[in-house]
């Protein structure tokens, strides 16, 4: 970078099959903007079509995670009317969860940090979520007299439960990594020196896995909750036909039967 360049606040890296997006903003404490929502749901469908990207690791710089939505920088608005407001949700908040779902590559949460509003649902949106020591989650919005919204109430009872989910967005309270990990919030904390490590280890893992199968997986377990047993059970059985025809799907057969380790290559 030149002398004197502005630091970028979003950086951007693929390295052994893993994307790499890092929030950038140390001093409002990751606060993301509407410029960087709009480059990682970019960065999100790149990852998916890209067949040299297996995993993505969403991470940040500094003390804090992502603090929520900086509305600081959004663009002045006229007299709002009926409906102004859900399209300005639809638009961006859910867009921007909605996008970490949707991602078609498993999606890891490496948490440094404070991670508040919006910020706790883009890590309870991934799909892996390792918490720093350090690190912690609160439902902001009912300290400020709102609603959850960027998909908050749907996430959290499909993790924890209502009841508990309940007690979060009631009171706001803060949620140390540790207790999240109790409450099945994060699937492991490390210290914070080992965060970036760890991240790279599981993120470098997957990536060498049948890219594929994990896509299907990914799906199956997103949808789980929202369909029956006879839907789910006959999405399975699609899948499975589907992953069938991959190469990875061949491969790992061939090597279960040849005794020997699978060499998957994503496709």
């Amino acid at each position: 970078m030149p002398i004197g360049a502005p630091v970028p606040d979003l950086l951007h890296t693929v390295e052994n099959g893993v994307s790499w997006i890092t929030l950038n903003r140390p001093e409002a404490m990751n606060a993301v903007t509407r410029d960087q929502r709009e480059r990682i749901i970019a960065l999100l469908a790149e990852a998916s079509a890209a067949p040299d990207v297996r995993c993505v690791v969403v991470t940040a710089t500094g003390r804090g995670f992502c603090a929520g939505a900086d509305l600081r920088g959004a663009p002045p608005v006229g007299e709002k009317v009926a409906g102004d407001v859900a399209r300005m949700i639809r638009q961006g908040a859910q867009r921007f969860i909605g996008a970490v779902m949707d991602c078609e590559k498993p999606v890891i949460a490496a948490v440094n940090g404070t991670a508040a509003g919006i910020g706790a649902h883009l890590a309870f949106a991934c799909d892996l979520v390792l918490a720093a020591d350090s690190a912690r989650f609160v439902e902001v919005f009912v300290r400020r007299g709102l609603v959850p919204d960027g998909g908050g109430a749907y996430l959290l009872p499909r993790l924890i439960g209502p009841r508990r989910a309940k007690e979060l967005m009631f009171f706001g309270d803060a949620v140390p990594a540790a207790e999240a990990l109790g409450m099945g919030l994060v699937n492991r904390v490390v210290p914070a020196d080992e965060l970036e490590k760890t991240a790279r280890e599981w993120a470098e893992r997957l990536a060498q896995g049948p890219t594929r199968a994990l896509t299907l997986t990914k799906q199956l377990v997103n949808a789980s909750l929202d369909v029956d047993r006879s839907a789910a059970f006959a999405a399975e059985a699609t899948a499975q036909e589907l992953n069938m025809t991959t190469r990875d799907a061949q491969e790992g057969v061939a090597s279960f039967v040849e005794r020997r380790e699978a060499r998957y290559e994503g496709r």
